[in-house]
């Protein structure tokens, strides 16, 4: 690819200025990183309109930044726990953060967005749809986990409602009608928006969160097959892409020598990470995983993040890391000890290790359900992570041949998806 264009067809693409707009933590961000990365290798122009925080990050990257609020801060613990929390974090996220926030976001979105040729936004970018009809935008919408999906063919396992894993067999008529029912109880939250579009001279009767988040024009499913595979009843034109991977190793991120080091003195270790979000909210996780390593009598790296101290009962055969690339560190891995998000769930599936998943809230119940129904994970309650249950369920894990010859098998369709490859090329025949 050079000058700004690319030949394909007979044709002469022209580059394209294009905003994508994440919201979230890592595991949010990433993903839409990764096209951000392909699409300017392409010759395209991307800006990156994201979260304040992570301005050094998009910087370092060569993107051009912009802002998009509401802000949060995050080193406030207790902010953290509110969202992380399975039985109100949803709400918390949704109601009390970005309904509450839609102007603020709208403008900046519309700052970020001046003489761009399309829009690709996140899941809770609600301002984006009326940004879209205000400017007459293109505009891609995208998915980084099965629930986000909302099918009856393919019910999810909801935080609020994880005894729903046992009425799969009860068919979507059944799911069809409940989900509707559930859709009912949350329609207070919609007063915000209803408000925020009548203000914008917009039709209020419009449903951001469930049918009308999707792009007419096009909607990428970024995750595999392996989790969930296409249903009758999502949005059309929906592509399923496969996971778009990237891990920070182009920016900010570097794996350290120590961790090299170690990994190259001995037996594959367990590796204990809760991601980028659940991390603030870690609880007592890292000092029972600890004490969970040695009564396995197992070599151990603990990701703790960039916020926790080290915990204690380090030494020689269970180290500790506050970050790690994923991708170099997983496929050196005997086990995964995580909470289940879309960007962690879908590096350990590449990787085509076994997994123990302790989930907290949002999409995070349902990886879990999904890869302990593909064969490759157990589960473990938060509130019953101790070293003694944990242990027992690593043990299994490791000492099941099954688990690994199905994460073996996992990875290769994961490998071969090619996620941003085929988002990218999606991307530019809409644009």
């Amino acid at each position: 690819m050079n000058g700004g264009s690319e030949e394909k067809n007979g044709n002469i693409r022209e580059p394209r200025r294009i905003v994508i707009a994440p919201y979230g933590s890592l595991g949010d961000l990433h993903p839409m990183l990764a096209l951000g990365v392909e699409l300017r290798r392409r010759g395209h122009d991307v800006v990156i309109n994201t979260l304040e925080n992570y301005r050094e990050k998009i910087e370092v990257l060569g993107f051009e930044f912009y802002p998009l609020r509401p802000d949060v801060d995050p080193e406030n613990r207790e902010l953290a726990r509110e969202f992380m929390d399975a039985k109100s974090g949803t709400e918390k996220i949704v109601r009390g953060l970005m309904m509450a926030n839609l102007r603020p976001m709208y403008e900046d979105l519309i700052a970020a967005c001046r003489g761009a040729d399309a829009l690709i936004s996140g899941e809770i970018v609600y301002a984006a749809p009326s940004v879209v009809e205000k400017t007459g935008l293109k505009w891609i919408t995208t998915s980084l986990a099965p629930l986000s999906m909302f099918s009856a063919h393919d019910p999810g396992v909801f935080p609020v409602a994880q005894w729903l894993e046992n009425l799969r067999f009860l068919g979507s008529g059944f799911h069809k009608t409940l989900f509707y029912a559930i859709r009912g109880t949350i329609k207070d939250w919609y007063l915000p928006y209803k408000r925020f579009r009548k203000e914008l001279e917009l039709d209020p009767d419009h449903d951001p969160i469930f049918d009308d988040k999707y792009s007419k024009l096009l909607h990428l499913a970024m995750f595999s097959k392996v989790l969930g595979k296409p249903q009758p009843d999502w949005h059309r034109p929906t592509l399923q892409t496969g996971f778009c991977f990237y891990d920070g190793e182009q920016d900010l991120g570097e794996m350290p020598d120590e961790l090299n080091e170690f990994l190259d003195s001995g037996e594959p270790p367990i590796v204990f990470t809760l991601g980028s979000a659940a991390v603030m909210d870690a609880r007592d996780f890292f000092e029972v995983s600890v004490e969970t390593a040695k009564i396995l009598g197992r070599r151990a790296v603990l990701l703790y993040g960039i916020f926790n101290e080290p915990p204690r009962g380090l030494n020689d055969d269970i180290v500790g890391f506050d970050y790690a690339p994923f991708s170099r560190l997983f496929p050196r891995a005997a086990c995964v000890v995580h909470q289940g998000g879309a960007g962690t769930t879908g590096q350990v599936l590449r990787a085509g290790i076994p997994h123990l998943i302790m989930p907290y809230s949002h999409d995070q119940p349902d990886n879990a359900a999904r890869c302990k129904r593909v064969g490759v994970a157990k589960r473990i309650s938060r509130d019953k992570y101790t070293a003694e249950r944990a242990a027992r369920k690593i043990g299994a894990i490791l000492s099941d041949s099954e688990f690994l010859e199905n994460a073996a098998e996992a990875a290769k369709v994961v490998r071969t998806e090619q996620g941003t490859k085929t988002a990218c090329d999606a991307i530019e025949l809409m644009i």
